[in-house]
């Protein structure tokens, strides 16, 4: 049986599903690169769709058979799986540096980490996939949120006391702050990607704002602490 095969990239210079041109002439695609592209492809899928929409017609879309699709991923659960760890793992650890930087400002500091946070990992099709995926499994949503507290909430709050001279333990409602701050970004970004003419088109200026909001309410929580 045939491989799957898929619309190359643009730059392959062909005109066969799944192959790239060379000086000989076609090679095809190793399976690991036709397996992202059909991750690339079912991402865009099912945010336009859903999770309810049918491998069927994504197949037809990728101009794969249905049972070649299954070769690669063996159920729709399983390819559902894997669009929603691409969705929500995309965390990189080394951001943390532009965070733990402390030659910088601190509002810059957490301003840039999130500005780089969402050029690297939101585009329309992540915004609506990552609202179809939360409210299909919140169980994923939960582990998520507790991956993000031990490389994103733990560190920021750590600084953020630093600046404001209070290196003391990270009591839970730091935290609860610090997620605060991240749901308010992740709302800015539904809104620019899912509502037209949103009050946060400018998410650059939305993330500058709600960083100096969120900075304002832990100051003001260290200071009722504090009495």
């Amino acid at each position: 049986m045939a491989e799957p095969v898929y619309s190359p990239p643009a730059n392959a210079h062909s005109h066969r599903p799944g192959m790239i041109q060379t000086k000989r002439g076609y090679t095809r695609l190793p399976r690991d690169e036709r397996e992202r592209m059909i991750v690339a492809e079912a991402i865009r899928f099912f945010a336009e769709v859903g999770f309810e929409g049918q491998t069927r017609i994504l197949a037809e879309r990728l101009g794969v058979t249905q049972p070649l699709l299954y070769r690669y991923f063996p159920d729709k659960n399983a390819l559902i799986d894997r669009v929603c760890h691409e969705i929500f793992e995309i965390w990189q650890t080394d951001w943390n540096t532009i965070l733990t930087d402390r030659t910088r400002r601190l509002e810059d500091r957490i301003t840039g980490l999130y500005r780089t946070y969402v050029r690297a990992g939101y585009s329309h099709e992540r915004a609506r996939l990552f609202l179809f995926a939360t409210l299909r499994d919140p169980v994923l949503a939960a582990r998520h949120l507790a991956h993000l507290r031990t490389v994103l909430f733990l560190p920021l709050c750590r600084e953020v006391r630093h600046e404001f001279g209070d290196e003391g333990e990270v009591p839970p409602r730091d935290i609860d702050l610090a997620a605060s701050l991240h749901g308010a970004v992740g709302y800015a970004i539904l809104c620019r990607h899912t509502l037209p003419n949103s009050a946060w088109d400018d998410l650059d200026t939305a993330i500058t704002t709600l960083v100096t909001t969120f900075l304002g309410a832990f100051r003001a929580d260290l200071s009722v602490a504090a009495q």
